[in-house]
């Protein structure tokens, strides 16, 4: 892995859709940090919230689409690009720097059902000095996440066989193509289903 932005500084920066400045965002950063032990155990604190609490989409069938950080904090909902912008946004408020990373999967099981770009997110972990991808996207029967600063648990394995692949750049704002996707669609099913990107643009 490797940040795209050289400074350490625009990963902790609010921005258009990582919105932690907005009061929604920031009470709850707040809120995630009370009883923390530590920054660590905050970091696993607020991706557990994120993970568990706010719904995927296409797990609870529900068509409302969001988009911001703000957003999906207000609704409680949203696929694994809004999902990302909220968890950035909640680790930013509290100064803890994240991005955001990327894979190219299959839709379904298998080639044959086409391919979508997931997101994810990276955490630089101050204690250890160096950044640790954590994905949000929600857990389900097949899918178990979770936080560990020793190896890596993601919703998915990348199965180079079937030309999926693990994005290495760390961003520090969520990839254009990911946003416009969620700004112009109304139903969050048929966006899931058919107007996600298949992957991301080259970087020139």
């Amino acid at each position: 892995m490797y940040t795209v932005s050289e400074s350490m500084k625009d990963y902790l920066q609010p921005g258009k859709y990582i919105d932690f400045e907005t009061d929604i965002v920031s009470q709850k950063s707040e809120q995630l940090k009370l009883n923390c032990l530590d920054r660590i155990n905050l970091i696993e604190q607020t991706y557990t919230f994120v993970r568990d609490e706010i719904k995927h989409s296409w797990d609870a069938q529900d068509k409302r689409v969001t988009v911001t950080a703000s957003d999906v904090l207000r609704e409680g909902v949203g696929i694994c690009f809004a999902k990302a912008n909220l968890l950035a946004a909640l680790l930013r408020a509290n100064e803890i720097p994240a991005g955001i990373c990327y894979q190219r999967l299959t839709l379904g099981d298998t080639p044959d059902t086409g391919y979508c770009v997931h997101a994810l997110n990276a955490v630089f972990v101050e204690e250890i000095m160096r950044w640790v991808r954590l994905d949000a996207r929600g857990n389900k029967p097949g899918v178990c996440a979770g936080f560990s600063l020793e190896q890596e648990y993601l919703a998915f394995t990348v199965r180079r066989e079937y030309c999926e692949i693990d994005y290495p750049e760390i961003y520090a704002e969520p990839v254009p193509i990911t946003m416009e996707v969620l700004e112009k669609s109304m139903d969050a099913l048929d966006m899931y289903l058919y107007g996600l990107p298949d992957k991301l643009p080259q970087i020139i």
